[in-house]
């Protein structure tokens, strides 16, 4: 059994290597390339990947997802937060509840229940990073809205949190025709504030290791060792492994003049794990959802998207950004996958009724968000100037 379990992660690497190859050569970012490999290998197609092993591998999804955050917190610098002041924060506010807003209008103006519409608006919120994150790694961006994109999607999963925990209080004062609770608003408070208290005191832990353990060798150990209990304490205290992480890794680059190293040990033992975790990713992908999306789908996915642009937009106006960060950056903040998804199951034991309807759409999504999202985001940097072509 163990054999085939190696052989089996065997397949996904190479087949993850080669189509990333592949789309290289019809100028798409790798991780497309990561996702069709585990689309053409998962059930939907030859089923060399079956359902069972994506399900067993969702610890991969954890790992990855915590160096991810790790990466992104490490780029919260409080200098760089001094240059830009509070923008970042009013950016993540805008584009974050701009999708909320325009999603739920929409929907309740096309006569869809008020808590679907709530819900779906909620979890339009969330972004997902790593994509994006694997896009400016892999063509070296840098620029003003690059380092504006790396922040935004930090902040926007603590913005995202609390939007969906006060649309889930709605709800369900709706749906048991009784007033807010106070303690029920705070949920969403608590989870964000321990994951960032979490975050730092790890990142103290964390530091007294590395004073002690100097060699490369050593500290990719304790990288992993403090990004894992990380993630695990996350869960058992209610908090966001994703913000927990983030909160880690900002503590460490502003408190620690190790970072640069640690990130340097941390970045080598990442890609395998990474090319993993989204061609897993793309195995999981059910096509035959795409046949069922409807009306609902079509107009999450594209009002979704018109929130988000709007938001970002009018964000950096207000800010007095460069016209090319109010006009790129929305485009790059299309991607949705892991908090959206941990959201569905949330949303589900809260209007059961909508259940169906809530997964069909936010799987659809996710699907369609991932193959595009790489790509879209490629075009807005290079449209921005801050990817050099060729």
């Amino acid at each position: 059994m163990s054999e085939k379990i190696l052989f089996d992660i065997a397949i996904v690497m190479l087949s993850g290597l080669v189509c990333g190859r592949l789309v290289k050569h019809l100028n798409m970012p790798n991780v497309t390339g990561y996702l069709i490999a585990g689309l053409i290998l998962g059930p939907c197609v030859l089923n060399v990947i079956p359902e069972n092993m994506v399900n067993s591998f969702s610890v991969a999804s954890d790992m990855a997802l915590g160096f991810i955050a790790f990466s992104i917190g490490s780029e919260f610098k409080i200098s760089y937060f001094k240059k830009v002041g509070a923008a970042p924060f009013v950016i993540a506010c805008l584009e974050s509840f701009g999708a909320v807003a325009v999603v739920i209008v929409a929907c309740v103006l096309l006569g869809f229940p008020a808590p679907l519409s709530i819900l779906l608006g909620a979890i339009a919120a969330a972004t997902a990073p790593a994509q994006t994150i694997m896009v400016i790694k892999q063509y070296n961006a840098r620029g003003p809205m690059t380092s504006m994109l790396m922040s935004v999607v930090a902040l926007d999963d603590a913005t995202a949190l609390i939007a969906f925990g006060f649309a889930a209080t709605i709800v369900k004062s709706m749906e048991e025709s009784r007033g807010l609770s106070v303690l029920a608003i705070l949920e969403p408070v608590y989870e964000v504030l321990i994951s960032f208290v979490l975050g730092i005191v790890l990142a103290i832990v964390m530091m007294i290791f590395l004073r002690h353990f100097k060699k490369s060798s050593n500290r990719i150990c304790v990288t992993v060792g403090i990004i894992f209990i990380t993630i695990w304490l996350s869960g058992r205290l209610n908090g966001s492994a994703l913000l927990s992480c983030m909160a880690l890794g900002a503590a460490l680059v502003n408190w620690s003049n190790e970072i640069d190293h640690v990130m340097e040990v941390s970045n080598s033992f990442t890609p395998p794990l990474l090319m993993f975790f989204f061609t897993m990713s793309g195995a999981g992908f059910n096509l035959d959802a795409l046949k069922s999306i409807g009306l609902l789908g079509v107009v999450y996915v594209i009002m979704r998207v018109i929130g988000k642009m709007l938001g970002a937009y009018l964000g950096g106006k207000l800010t007095h950004q460069e016209e090319k960060v109010c006009r790129y950056l929305g485009p790059t903040l299309m991607p949705q996958a892991g908090v959206a998804l941990g959201l569905i199951l949330v949303a589900e034991s809260i209007v059961p009724q909508y259940g169906p309807q809530i997964r069909t759409v936010i799987l659809c999504s996710t699907f369609i968000y991932s193959i595009l999202g790489p790509s879209v985001a490629k075009w807005a940097l290079i449209k921005a100037g801050e990817i050099k072509t060729a």
